[in-house]
């Protein structure tokens, strides 16, 4: 294993391969999700509905879900500081095409291109910190790593659509692009060489499912509570809209959401260590919570940034709480969970999406909060089952 941690770097440049990597999955991130806070003034410039906007979500989720065990498996011999590197570059610059599309085709190629590249990063930096830094150090910089992909879902949206009412929806889709470059620009000079090992095969992932029921539970909690939060929060410009919120104010209330999501994030941390049941039941319960008061509240500013708040504070607490469920349900493979994990997460965001804007499209943009908060109380009943059956 000594081998592995390039003894010959200094812990200062193994940190800071880190913060290149961490830099990456954030950009990639906040790329996939960008679309959230842009589906109306994308969908006025280009002149659809905002269900079909909606597919800027759906298409690269479902891409992630399929790449995550494909590049992983299929690039198993190439040097994975080249296979980070590229598929970075290639969101680059998908972004900055999409920034000068000047059709809807034109998105949803490059939104076919970005989700090749979440899902292939994602799967593969997870298990990268092993190598950059020493072994009492792992644990600390997978959390920054994975820090990334925290941040990204509940802080990346609202700064994007913070920059898209100032300056233009191209305006963001092009600082996301140009954010992807830097990334590159640090990877490439601040990650070592990492020379293939071995890494999984398509077979021990149906392995992996079948033979452990604690992962089942997590991942299908991961897609019911997954899949209610997209499909709702996919849409919660229009819905704030509609509710008479005004078009600047909807920005900063999204950035509210992603301060509250950061907070979330530690707060889960905390729960987490005292008891993962009760830490998912909470996240479970504030989501409910926070989309049954926006479907049936009369809104003004103050009380639709009090169910942001309350919403960000449970989905912040998403990311490190499911993942903690996973690596404790598979402490021998945590290879194959991580990559049955990003794919159900991935697929979970394109299904919320693509259904929330049937929805939104053929009955009413409040009604996929109502579906949203019914898919996160299914969850409930796995949350107790699996918890008392294997004592999290």
């Amino acid at each position: 294993m000594t081998a592995l941690l390039a003894p010959e770097r200094t812990p200062l440049r193994g940190w800071l391969a880190v913060l290149a990597v961490t830099l990456g999955i954030f950009s990639l991130m906040t790329s996939e999700l960008l679309p959230v806070g842009l589906l109306t003034p994308v969908g006025s410039a280009l002149h659809i509905s905002a269900g079909t906007a909606g597919l800027m979500v759906t298409v690269p989720g479902l891409v992630a879900a399929f790449s995550a065990p494909l590049i992983t498996v299929i690039t198993g011999r190439v040097d994975r500081r080249l296979v980070l590197v590229a598929l970075i570059a290639l969101m680059g610059a998908a972004n900055l095409a999409s920034s000068m599309a000047t059709s809807f085709t034109v998105i949803l190629i490059a939104r076919f291109l970005i989700g090749i590249a979440v899902g292939g990063f994602w799967s593969i930096a997870g298990s990268i910190a092993l190598r950059l830094v020493p072994e009492h150090q792992v644990g600390r910089a997978t959390a920054v790593i994975f820090g990334g992909v925290e941040t990204a879902s509940v802080f990346g949206v609202p700064t994007g659509t913070f920059i898209g009412d100032l300056s233009g929806w191209r305006a963001a889709f092009a600082v996301v692009g140009l954010l992807g470059l830097v990334s590159v620009i640090a990877m490439a000079f601040l990650l070592p060489s990492l020379p293939a090992q071995r890494t999984i095969g398509f077979a021990d992932l149906p392995k992996v499912f079948g033979a452990n029921p604690t992962l089942r539970a997590a991942l299908a909690l991961t897609f019911l509570v997954i899949t209610g939060h997209f499909l709702a929060y996919t849409f919660v410009r229009p819905i704030l809209l509609e509710d008479g919120i005004g078009e600047h104010a909807i920005g900063v209330l999204l950035l509210v959401f992603g301060i509250a999501g950061i907070c979330g994030n530690f707060l889960a941390g905390a729960l987490v260590s005292k008891g993962l049941r009760r830490a998912t039941a909470a996240i479970a319960a504030a989501l409910i919570a926070a989309m049954l008061v926006l479907a049936v509240a009369d809104h003004t500013t103050v009380t639709a940034a009090a169910a942001l708040i309350l919403w960000g504070l449970g989905y912040g607490g998403v990311p490190v709480t499911f993942q903690t469920w996973v690596m404790r349900s598979a402490p021998d493979t945590t290879e194959a969970a991580s990559s049955l994990f990003v794919s159900v997460f991935n697929i979970s965001i394109a299904l919320g999406a693509l259904f929330g804007g049937f929805a939104v499209d053929g009955l009413a943009t409040a009604g996929v909060l109502w579906i949203g908060a019914t898919l996160v109380l299914l969850a409930l009943p796995i949350i107790h089952r699996a918890g008392r059956a294997h004592a999290l």
